[in-house]
């Protein structure tokens, strides 16, 4: 006659698993017991005045008319006032001509921009106070549309 293949530990691993199996039955069948309505009433949140999420109403003598119309989505519209003139004024600190670039610090801020020879409306050296653009380029902001002040 042949022995049992079924070891001691073979048992007590199924007596686990259908343990296992019971209690997660078990625990199925109190959720379904204790659900409530689970309806719509208990997923509802609002927002209080502060923008905090709460599970009151709001109160209706705290309400704020609002005109639509001035919201404004994305970025706000400038006036004219808020523009800014693209022409800066600034002073050549170097410049290179035989190389064709150079750099000039702008006056106020202090900022040093590249300057190429390809950015000149007119011939420019050092120390000479000069009015330019800004444009981005490659590795920063460059000088473009050079000219000497008079």
């Amino acid at each position: 006659m042949a022995k049992s293949q079924a070891t001691f530990a073979k048992k007590e691993k199924e007596a686990k698993r259908l343990k296992k199996r019971q209690e997660k039955e078990q625990r199925k069948e109190d959720r379904k017991a204790n659900a409530g309505s689970g309806g719509f009433e208990s997923m509802i949140a609002y927002v209080d005045e502060f923008g905090r999420i709460t599970d009151t109403p709001p109160d209706p003598s705290k309400k704020q008319n609002v005109d639509a119309s001035s919201i404004e989505i994305g970025v706000p519209r400038q006036s004219e006032e808020d523009e800014v003139s693209p022409e800066r004024q600034g002073k050549v600190v170097f410049f290179d001509s035989s190389k064709g670039y150079g750099f000039i610090n702008e006056t106020g801020t202090g900022e040093k921009y590249f300057v190429h020879v390809t950015g000149l409306t007119e011939d420019i050296s050092a120390d000479d106070s000069v009015s330019f653009e800004l444009e981005r380029g490659m590795k920063g902001m460059n000088a473009v549309r050079v000219k000497k002040n008079k």
